[in-house]
């Protein structure tokens, strides 16, 4: 009987679990893979919620915890835990010895990881390469691309650019982003009971209008988190509209970002909920309920598409990235941003878009891991016309794969080794 293929997905933080749980429980029941799983990052941390708690309890087999994450959140920490990432993530490599590891985005925790794979002759899988964005996270991403041997890329653009920057065709594998899965299948109506469960401050009522915030460090512009934030929350100062606020991730700046939100949640804001973490399935009710989403987290240009949230981007976080109509963006200027979620208020909810996925993506990841040809060695792939060619036959088939090179016929011609 022929032994299962092992995949390694590496969760790093909440929204890597957030899109990848359901390429997870596509790899755990398919027949010809054994999943395996680390969880890393802010997933093991206590003051995030110790996310990979969610993790087990949705019954998956969590093999290993590593801590790598050195506390200042400064760029000279950030640049350190991805040495100690290394480090660790080649232990666990070592000791698990998967087939195939599975990563997604941009995080310099996944850089960690796939450094170390890359070394240890590993053989990777990216989702979500060849995106634009702002910070360092674009070139985290784009790194991590290099390093990895398979593609899954979330739009048409983003595989057009995976090729231009030297990817073999036959190694993007589909596209879209599996998080659409989740959106597709999951019960929206949200509870009030449920809103409320965690957290502290005003309580929100689910059924009526409330706005959800989340702002992140942009670490290429480390010394502003604190004014930009600020910015933000007096714009939600001028509204006073209920709003749910998640705190930030741990990139360089969220030390300054988390203590303007306490001084300002001290001095009293009868309309504010603050939330450290919620599962995956809850946060996307939230998005997919809430009246308008202020800040500069993909999730609300990836899945709040889906669901024709309203959306206000604030900062440049996210330059660069596709969206689609029910996203404007402005600068971190509070009258702008109180205005453009005015605006956005006033608009309502947009039809829902499949830019990011059609919400059948996990079922066709799982079966390319199973049938891709994994190999080690990486070369430059030179693409003219044929990338339009490629990007293009995607277009023509509503996202489904292209099996090329697959079975090894153009691997010699594509410049790809695949064994």
């Amino acid at each position: 009987m022929k032994p299962k293929r092992t995949v390694c997905v590496v969760l790093v933080d909440r929204a890597n679990y957030g899109r990848l749980k359901p390429v997870m429980h596509a790899i755990a029941t398919h027949p010809d893979l054994e999943l395996q799983c680390i969880a890393a990052g802010t997933m093991v941390l206590e003051r995030f919620g110790r996310p990979v708690e969610i993790v087990r309890r949705d019954g998956f087999p969590v093999l290993s915890e590593v801590y790598m994450e050195l506390e200042g959140s400064t760029p000279t920490s950030m640049a350190k835990s991805v040495g100690f990432g290394v480090v660790e993530f080649a232990n666990e490599f070592q000791r698990l010895n998967p087939d195939l590891v599975l990563l997604i985005g941009d995080r310099y925790e996944a850089l960690a990881a796939a450094i170390a794979c890359a070394y240890m002759n590993r053989c990777l899988v990216h989702v979500q390469g060849g995106e634009i964005s702002g910070s360092i996270d674009e070139s985290a991403r784009h790194a991590i691309s290099r390093f990895a041997q398979f593609h899954f890329p979330a739009t048409r653009r983003a595989a057009e650019y995976l090729l231009r920057m030297g990817e073999a065709p036959e190694t993007i594998l589909g596209v879209g982003c599996p998080g659409s899965d989740i959106a597709r299948t999951m019960d929206r109506n949200l509870e009030s009971e449920m809103l409320n469960a965690t957290g502290s401050g005003a309580f929100v009522d689910a059924n009526g209008e409330f706005l959800l915030a989340i702002y992140h460090p942009t670490t290429t512009s480390y010394g502003g988190a604190a004014r930009q934030m600020r910015q933000l929350l007096e714009a939600l100062r001028i509204l006073a509209t209920p709003t749910i606020l998640l705190w930030p991730n741990i990139d360089a700046g969220a030390d300054h970002i988390s203590k303007e939100i306490r001084i300002f949640r001290d001095q009293g804001a009868d309309w504010l909920r603050t939330i450290t973490n919620l599962a995956p399935e809850i946060y996307l009710q939230v998005l997919a309920s809430t009246a308008c989403a202020v800040g500069n987290s993909s999730s609300f240009v990836r899945d709040a598409g889906y669901f024709g949230t309203p959306v206000v981007l604030v900062g440049d976080r996210q330059d660069g990235r596709e969206t689609d109509c029910h996203a404007v963006r402005c600068h971190a200027v509070a009258g702008d941003i109180a205005a453009c979620i005015a605006a956005q208020l006033q608009h309502g909810r947009y039809s829902p878009s499949s830019l990011y996925g059609d919400g059948f993506v996990s079922g066709r990841i799982a079966d390319q891991l199973a049938a891709l040809k994994p190999y080690v060695q990486k070369r430059l792939h030179y693409v003219m016309q044929e990338a339009a060619t490629f990007v293009n036959g995607y277009a023509s088939t509503g996202y489904h794969h292209s099996s090329r090179g697959i079975q090894g016929d153009s691997t010699e011609k594509s410049g790809a080794v695949v064994r």
